[in-house]
């Protein structure tokens, strides 16, 4: 009876619901001009770095100006951008997948005063807060995952390599000289929940040790069977270990079937496996999600590792910046880097980004099930 009095319709259950479980229908966040035109745009063309514009078939135009945006935002820095759109978009404004701003007008004589405000606003050490780019045939925003501070268990931090590498890439967020977008991505362990297996250069981070273990508090602090069962490789059985005169349940490592992969850290933290000779990073190019020209690919290891170097990181971005490059000098136009590799091939690949082959890089990964499930629009008959 209380539903009944309170006014609920069971026949409509969502007529009049207010409710703070889950998010506002998108819908509700269009600005007028896409809420008008949903439907019905022809065409977009990018008329400079940064800004695109979008022709409806009723003669409606949306201009948009895109800007580089960190992925860990303070509240101040999100109240500024709320300010910017509020000046100049109606209080309109999206976020890209790769953590770009996109700034949305519906005139283009809105463009110059949008720009010239973003282009004034700086960080008290000289960087741009809203550096225009990140279209087209150049780098996008880097996606990287949590790194040291937000995460328990990464080889490398996330924030520190992203903001060197595109430092060093920065030129290339602005302008569009390459051959084709190039996406950059990292990880910071092979749980790769940044989606490094598929980007056109990725940064990985890479544990080489084995977890420790600590024996004297491991069976205090931990569920020995949920450690035993997060191990993908069946790595962690259960042991007995002598401790001060006693034995004490723990566990053993089998070090040969460990792919470091910090699952058995997650279930026990007297497992830690960070290491600061251990962790460093390894490259990985090649890799697209898209099935334009050629089927999407996998990433290919071509750096096997890379020494942690805090704050800078100057021996991964220097081998990023050869790659980037290279493929700039001999990629053909709307060539990714993944198919400019196999187009010259990949020993050619190593030679041009001055890169060493080592034995360690040759790719042994088989799956039939790639080659025979339907997953790309690439289909050969």
């Amino acid at each position: 009876m209380a539903f009944v009095s309170s006014g609920y319709n069971p026949n409509k259950p969502m007529e009049n619901r207010i409710t703070d479980i889950g998010p506002r229908h998108f819908e509700e966040f269009y600005p007028p001009v896409i809420k008008n035109n949903k439907g019905k745009w022809l065409y977009h063309e990018i008329l400079e770095p940064g800004v695109l514009v979008h022709v409806s078939e009723t003669g409606d135009e949306l201009y948009t100006v895109r800007v580089g945006g960190c992925r860990f935002m303070s509240v101040t820095h999100i109240r500024e951008i709320c300010e910017i759109a509020d000046k100049y978009c109606g209080g309109y404004l999206r976020f890209t997948t790769r953590n770009n701003i996109e700034f949305l007008v519906d005139s283009k004589d809105k463009i110059e005063p949008l720009k010239k405000d973003l282009a004034s606003r700086k960080f008290d050490g000289g960087s741009f807060k809203f550096p225009i780019g990140g279209t087209g045939a150049g780098v996008t925003n880097i996606v990287h995952t949590q790194g040291w501070i937000h995460c328990h268990t990464p080889a490398t931090d996330a924030s520190g390599p992203v903001k060197a590498t595109m430092d060093v890439l920065f030129e290339d967020f602005q302008n569009m000289r390459l051959p084709a977008q190039l996406r950059v991505s990292l990880a910071c362990c092979l749980n790769m929940c940044g989606a490094v297996h598929c980007s056109d250069i990725a940064i990985l981070g890479y544990h080489r040790k084995p977890p420790m273990l600590d024996h004297e508090y491991l069976d205090k602090m931990c569920e020995i069977p949920l450690a035993i069962a997060a191990c993908p490789t069946a790595a962690i059985k259960p042991s007995k270990v002598e401790l001060a005169g006693a034995k004490v349940n723990s566990v053993a490592v089998n070090e040969e079937r460990c792919m470091f992969c910090g699952n058995c850290y997650t279930m026990c933290p007297a497992m830690p496996l960070a290491d600061d000779v251990g962790d460093g990073i390894v490259i990985m190019a090649g890799g697209k999600v898209s099935n334009r020209i050629s089927a999407p690919k996998f990433s290919k290891v071509v750096v096997a590792f890379l020494p942690n170097e805090a704050p800078r990181w100057p021996s991964t971005t220097a081998t990023i910046k050869k790659i980037v490059d290279a493929y700039s000098k001999g990629g053909n136009k709307y060539e990714r880097l993944g198919e400019w590799a196999e187009r010259i091939g990949w020993e050619r690949f190593f030679e041009k980004c001055e890169l060493e082959f080592t034995h360690h890089l040759i790719d042994d990964f088989r799956d039939p099930a790639y080659y025979t499930w339907r997953q790309t629009s690439q289909f050969k008959f």
